[in-house]
């Protein structure tokens, strides 16, 4: 049966455990586009996180004995319940972060797909028998971790919590997830009307919004064996100091600092479209965004200027007005920084094309001309609708600006010498690597992860997420015991 997301409103002032329970803190979630409320939520003290955790753990137990058919037909059942209410939901999501229509869909499709991932993994086989002395068996298989806590964030709430969710649930863990109060009903309270209407039981998966307090208890109830989070990575460092010494597992999927390269032979209609998707497409607020643009020095006057066309004629407003190919920021803090670097950068000598300009949250798409290492729009995550155009004459001084950064999330590089392509790509220190495409991909069945300062190493989704929501336990078994020496 469909239901209006909308207009139920079921998580209003309200945590998520199994059962919608009140909550005695809220608070506004306020609506990017418009300024307006769109709903009240719970904000979840420390004491709230560690009693989640408590429940968790009791269900997880009972979550073990579910049968792997009986699993996957659950994951099965949420996947079609979000599609049977998918443009409301989709429109949720847009109104919530900010993000234009299209980009809504695309949350909810991608939680659908990861939905009946997770329904596959729990029919894969989860261990291998190993060789050993005669007359004994040697196994190792896979056990979950136990409570895994995902923490998400703001700009693509839905798919950086549920590609954690999911696959941590189907592999035998409780989950008690945290999402962003800014946007907590698409980062956990829709996940949680699916799952409901599905059957899973109750205290498997949990919803609490929160603020540093909530992350923190998080990070130190005992039931935790694991974390998740996605966010900047200055969050990130708190979270995997917190996580290290209560000695539990984490996954950080931090921030970015992406360069796009384009060669002297690139066709420059082209590479100016793929310079304003990776720069502009969900107003620049996205990890993997194309943060520098690269470009040979002989082609750099007219790219620049193709690139300044497209910033000047794409509209920007309220997303679901349908119209407009940006939304707003998320918030004024936002906002104030990204014009912050943007100013900096232009009294640091960089010349500023299009843009810089905003009104209320909206950031009109702005080009930077002449962006040099040591300057703020080369050097820092801006997270805003920003083209910085760096230039350089060989293939090794690409390679060498590309890799001057703490941070090494993704990387691209466009030309028609695929040979030459691969060749500089192979050098970028990334987790992420596209030939003759931008920066801003992810088919939730490929291994997402950074190095450096975008991550520790670790990666999420598709083969990964085996090794991620698990641990080896090894087992032998002999027919009766044996005498050793002693």
């Amino acid at each position: 049966m469909t239901i209006s997301v909308l207009e139920s409103k079921k998580w209003s002032g309200n945590f998520f455990t199994g059962d919608w329970i009140q909550a005695s803190n809220t608070q506004e979630v306020i609506e990017p586009a418009t300024g307006n409320v769109l709903s009240h939520v719970a904000i979840a003290s420390a004491n709230d996180v560690y009693l989640a955790c408590q429940q968790a753990a009791k269900a997880q137990k009972e979550w073990l004995k579910v049968p792997p058919r009986d699993k996957a037909t659950l994951f099965h059942k949420a996947a079609t319940f979000m599609q049977d209410n998918f443009d409301e939901l989709a429109l949720y999501v847009a109104r919530e972060t900010g993000g234009i229509i299209p980009k809504g869909q695309h949350e909810i499709k991608e939680a659908i797909l990861i939905l009946q991932l997770a329904a596959n993994m729990t029919l894969e086989p989860n261990g291998l028998t190993l060789p050993s002395v005669p007359e004994r068996m040697s196994y190792a298989t896979r056990k979950p971790i136990g409570v895994v806590g995902v923490i998400s964030p703001f700009n693509f709430p839905m798919i950086l919590s549920i590609r954690s969710i999911a696959p941590a649930l189907a592999t035998g863990n409780a989950v008690v997830t945290k999402p962003d109060p800014q946007t907590p009903v698409t980062g956990g309270f829709i996940l949680a009307l699916a799952l409901e209407a599905a059957g899973f039981p109750k205290g498997i998966f949990q919803v609490l919004p929160g603020a540093v307090e909530a992350g923190e208890a998080l990070c130190a109830a005992p039931e935790i064996g694991m974390v998740a989070f996605t966010g900047s990575t200055a969050a990130g460092r708190k979270v995997g100091e917190a996580c290290g010494r209560n000695l539990k597992k984490v996954s950080l999927e931090l921030g970015g600092k992406s360069s796009l390269i384009i060669l002297e032979d690139a066709d420059l209609d082209v590479a100016a479209s793929n310079i304003a998707w990776g720069a502009y497409f969900h107003q620049g607020q996205i990890c993997m965004a194309s943060g520098r643009i690269l470009v040979q020095a002989s082609i750099a006057a007219a790219l620049t200027a193709k690139v300044v066309e497209k910033a000047q004629h794409l509209p920007v407003g309220d997303p679901v007005s349908g119209t407009v190919a940006l939304g707003p920021l998320i918030n004024q803090r936002q906002l104030e920084k990204v014009h912050a670097i943007v100013q900096d950068t232009v009294a640091a000598g960089a010349t500023l094309e299009a843009g810089g300009t905003y009104d209320g949250p909206f950031y009109a798409p702005t080009v930077l001309n002449n962006v040099k290492p040591g300057m703020r729009s080369f050097d820092e995550e801006i997270f805003g609708p920003v083209v910085n155009i760096v230039t350089f004459e060989s293939d090794a001084e690409a390679v060498e600006m590309a890799n001057n950064t703490q941070y090494g999330l993704a990387g691209a590089v466009i030309s028609k010498d695929l040979s030459r392509a691969q060749r500089i790509g192979a050098q970028l220190h990334v987790g992420l690597l596209h030939i003759n495409d931008q920066t801003v991909n992810d088919e939730c069945i490929n291994p997402f992860g950074g190095c450096g300062a975008s991550g520790n190493g670790s990666a999420v989704c598709g083969p990964a997420d085996w090794d991620l929501y698990t641990h080896w336990q090894w087992v032998t078994v002999k027919q009766s015991a044996t005498p050793y020496p002693f």
